[in-house]
């Protein structure tokens, strides 16, 4: 895979709490030079991303319900909808891990359902946070279903906030369950080209870093 076409499977992110706008308008103009797929940014940011990339072909993505996924389904909604009214075209959201292992599968179903609805209702697609180092094997199966079966775009690894991130098992693992079309995305943790390499040839097709450009930095040119 050559620079340009790892570049748009990169989500260059920044979602530390300190980040301010001149940090993230400055992602935004790494993204746009790099080509990179989005820019993923706490909710607060969307508007100046939205701003920034206005014209290029990079998509806005913001977080939901992040980092925990246990804020109401309701809020999920809330957040979704005001990230897409000000620009988002990408939504990544967490699910409620708690409510996963207690093994209350109808009720991550419809959390995943109702944001999916304001997603795909405004044009928007959907990435779904399993925060992977926290679920069994099992678990992470069963997510995945319900997330397929909720109508989500994307399952995604993780927040990058929790005990762990990305691995390439998880990523086969997802990419097993789900089968050959939906996306899967690979973040945490990832900080160069052999790691990014790895998770997409365990399946992955999108990968979330702040550490994009020393990740397409080691591609080869062409």
């Amino acid at each position: 895979m050559n620079r340009q076409e790892l570049a748009r499977c990169i989500d260059h992110t920044l979602l530390k709490p300190e980040a301010t706008p001149d940090a993230v308008a400055q992602v935004c103009r790494e993204a746009v030079a790099y080509h990179f797929a989005a820019v993923c940014v706490n909710p607060v940011f969307v508007p100046l991303v939205a701003k920034e990339l206005a014209g290029s072909d990079v998509a806005v993505c913001s977080v939901v319900g992040f980092p925990l996924g246990a804020t109401s389904t309701a809020s999920k909604v809330c957040e979704t909808e005001l990230a897409v009214a000000k620009g988002a075209t990408e939504i990544d959201m967490v699910i409620p891990v708690g409510l996963l292992k207690a093994g209350k599968t109808t009720e991550v179903r419809e959390d995943v359902a109702a944001v999916a609805a304001v997603c795909h209702g405004q044009g928007a697609i959907l990435k779904v946070i399993l925060e992977t180092a926290l679920l069994t094997d099992d678990e992470k199966v069963t997510a995945c279903k319900l997330c397929q079966e909720a109508g989500a775009d994307y399952v995604k690894t993780s927040t990058g906030f929790s005990t762990g991130g990305a691995t390439a098992a998880d990523i086969a693992l997802m990419r097993k369950t789900v089968g050959p079309d939906m996306g899967v995305k690979a973040a945490g943790g990832i900080h160069n080209y052999a790691e990014a390499m790895a998770m997409i040839e365990a399946g992955a097709t999108r990968i979330g870093a702040s550490k994009g450009i020393a990740i397409v930095g080691g591609a080869p040119e062409s």
